[in-house]
């Protein structure tokens, strides 16, 4: 939008401010003089030469020469104004404007563009290409339509087209006697041809046919590359050589006396085995396999090795030595054969049966790893703190649902009750128990005399010393069972043993820790003698005696 001003006021506005002005910057009352008389200036003197008479003659300017002159050579012009020449005949016709050019340009013969009211000379260029704008130089920038062809080119693409063309408008400038028609044209194109969409469909039908038919032939090719009718692979004839003795000769004998035992608690399901140890159908397993389902807290079924099962009954146990014995009503059944384990030595081959994490029927096999280990049994709420098993170790795989089950020797006897295992996400918590080759079984020279006990009158007396303790590691001399605590009357009460004594044999056998202590004694029966060593808490000196053990 163009601001307007109304010319009659603009005298007015003028003589205003400059009255303004005068009032603003007029001279004050009572001062003479005026601001237009300049003082006369003093005629310029040069001042006196500071230099000498041979600096002059060398630095000055030449003689003739007038102030700010070039010197010779130089390319500043010697005078103001420089003035060019007039441009020369022969220049002004070949680059100069042509008297037809259209603003200054006028497009040589041949080129696509024609000046205003000139045809066209190029053939590849439309007859009213002059007033297209977007070939026109001269046109105006504006907002409408997008541009269109002709409609004479639209009926030569496409005879279908539906095509509305406009009265023909003279342009402004054309010339007289052309009869070129270079009107705008409005063009609206319609329906799609049907015989472009026929055609389409036919290519379309074509090409998926004959991609079907070539996918096919390579997938037959592929076919017949990969499967053979006629194809038979080798067979070995030698069998495996399991002579009589072998590991699966003792476990394809021994399998069968092995069960699988599992509880339904409130808990949920327990799983652990078990062995066949008579075949009126008593079964010895662990004490804490059983112990949840005792007293009607569930129900115990067993699973046999050709997969038949029955129930069973708790006949005893025992929470010391973490055994217990089961009955089953079940005529036929395979017994174990029950060794010695006191046979065994360190390095002797063993095999582990059982149901570990449920997998009944596992084996694995190792050696033994070490003997006498004293290991506390699983906690119950009838167990006796100071209880230790004599046990063996073995590296033979043993994991939760292995307990109950048979360690086997070489020769296919039971020498063990697998009852335990170390795992160090278990005695740092950082986890389920898992093999890590440090199992324990029960020996079967204790298990035995257990078992019969339970199996007689369902309980089982063990003998005892009658006092509490723990490691005592005060030196060498004094290295073994510190007795903290005497029960009054008991045996080694009556023997004079006192607490602050320290035991460092039993039995003919050193004793270094309380749990080796207590071995020894399980070791034996209520009423047998055991000969004892032990340093008194105010001595130096060692003291024997002989401790008639009582029952507990």
């Amino acid at each position: 939008m163009t601001e307007r001003h109304d010319e009659a006021s603009e005298p007015d506005a003028t003589t205003a401010s400059a009255a303004q002005a005068d009032a603003d910057y007029r001279r004050p009352d009572g001062v003479a003089g005026s601001f237009q008389a300049r003082p006369a200036e003093p005629p310029y003197t040069a001042p006196p030469p500071t230099v000498s008479p041979d600096e002059q003659a060398t630095f000055g300017r030449p003689p003739g020469q007038p102030a700010f002159a070039p010197l010779a050579g130089e390319r500043i012009p010697p005078r103001r104004g420089v003035v060019s020449p007039a441009v020369a005949p022969g220049s002004a016709e070949t680059f100069g404007r042509t008297g037809s050019g259209v603003d200054g340009f006028d497009p040589a013969p041949g080129t696509r563009m024609a000046p205003q009211g000139r045809p066209a000379e190029s053939p590849w260029w439309k007859q009213d290409a002059a007033i297209d704008p977007w070939r026109d130089p001269r046109s105006a920038s504006w907002l409408g339509r997008p541009a269109v062809l002709a409609a004479g080119r639209l009926e030569q693409i496409d005879p279908d087209l539906d095509v509305e063309q406009d009265e023909p408008t003279p342009g402004p400038e054309a010339e007289e006697g052309t009869t070129e028609d270079t009107s705008r044209r409005r063009v609206r194109i319609g329906r799609f041809g049907l015989s472009a969409l026929l055609v389409a469909l036919v290519i379309a039908l074509v090409a998926g046919g004959v991609g079907g038919g070539v996918g096919y032939l390579i997938a037959g090719t592929t076919r017949d590359a990969l499967h053979n009718s006629d194809v038979s692979l080798a067979k070995t004839g030698t069998p495996a050589n399991r002579p009589p003795g072998s590991v699966a000769d003792i476990i394809k004998r021994v399998s069968p006396a092995v069960v699988s035992i599992d509880l339904q608690v409130a808990g949920g399901e327990e799983v652990g085995a078990g062995i066949v140890i008579d075949k009126a159908g008593y079964i010895l397993t662990n004490n804490h396999v059983v112990a949840p389902a005792d007293g009607g807290g569930g129900t115990i079924g067993v699973t046999f090795s050709n997969q038949s099962r029955a129930s069973a009954k708790i006949v005893g146990r025992d929470p010391q030595t973490d055994l217990a014995v089961l009955k089953v009503q079940v005529s036929t059944l395979t017994v174990a054969s029950l060794g010695d384990s006191g046979t065994l030595a360190v390095g002797d081959p063993v095999i582990a049966i059982g149901s570990p994490l449920g997998l009944m029927n596992s084996a694995s096999s190792g050696i033994v790893s070490a003997l006498n280990r004293p290991i506390s049994p699983p906690s119950d709420n009838n167990s006796d703190p100071s209880a230790y098993i004599n046990a063996i170790q073995t590296d033979a795989a043993v994991n939760p649902g292995n307990s109950g089950g048979a360690l086997v020797d070489a020769s296919g006897a039971v020498v063990g009750v697998n009852f335990a295992l170390e795992n160090p996400a278990t005695s740092t918590g950082g986890g389920q128990a898992g093999s890590v080759g440090l199992g324990f079984s029960i020996p079967m020279n204790t298990a035995r005399p257990i078992a019969e006990q339970l199996i007689k009158t369902g309980k089982v007396v063990h003998a005892s010393i009658g006092l509490t303790g723990i490691d005592a590691t005060d030196g060498a001399a004094r290295r073994g069972a510190y007795v903290k605590q005497i029960t009054p009357g008991g045996p080694a009460d009556k023997a004079g043993i006192k607490a602050g004594d320290v035991v460092t044999v039993a039995d003919s056998t050193l004793v270094t820790s309380f749990a080796g202590l207590m071995v020894i004694v399980q070791g034996h029966q209520p009423g047998d003698v055991v000969k004892v060593r032990y340093y008194p808490q105010n001595s130096g000196n060692p003291v024997d005696v002989s401790v008639t053990l009582g029952s507990g």
